[in-house]
């Protein structure tokens, strides 16, 4: 199975880009449960990494019940019922972290994200965008 991930350079450590685009996948059903993912060494190659850095995400989302692993045939994604309370909160906030990163880069502030985010809040409908400068 060939995973489509897109690790950009960032602030973001190439682990936590692997990893939460394997939860979001899960959340959005790409990766659906019984799914085999490459192997540790397919997946290093395949995104030019070192084998130790997939290892570490494959192993991390098996403790938090995202993956199981069976020796001797592969690593699979977990039952629906066992990630389904975790699944969709994970992505939400994968989304919230590329949102913020993408802000940044356009220059706007953090206090801009949580004014325009309050305003929605408040008001419930569109509301301009404020510029930083």
């Amino acid at each position: 199975m060939q995973l489509d991930l897109k690790l950009i350079k960032s602030g973001i450590p190439i682990y936590h880009q692997i990893k939460e685009q394997i939860k979001l996948g899960i959340a959005t059903g790409q990766l659906e449960p019984g799914t085999q993912l490459p192997t540790v060494r397919q997946l290093a190659v395949q995104l030019e990494i070192n084998a130790n850095t997939v290892s570490r995400v494959y192993s991390e989302l098996e403790s938090e019940g995202y993956l199981l692993s069976q020796q001797g045939r592969g690593t699979f994604v977990a039952n629906a019922s066992e990630t389904e309370n975790k699944v969709p909160w994970e992505g939400f906030k994968h989304l919230l972290e590329e949102t913020i990163v993408e802000a940044h880069r356009l220059g706007y502030s953090l206090t801009d994200i949580l004014d325009y985010l309050q305003e929605r809040v408040d008001g419930g409908g569109d509301v301009e965008r404020k510029s930083s400068t």
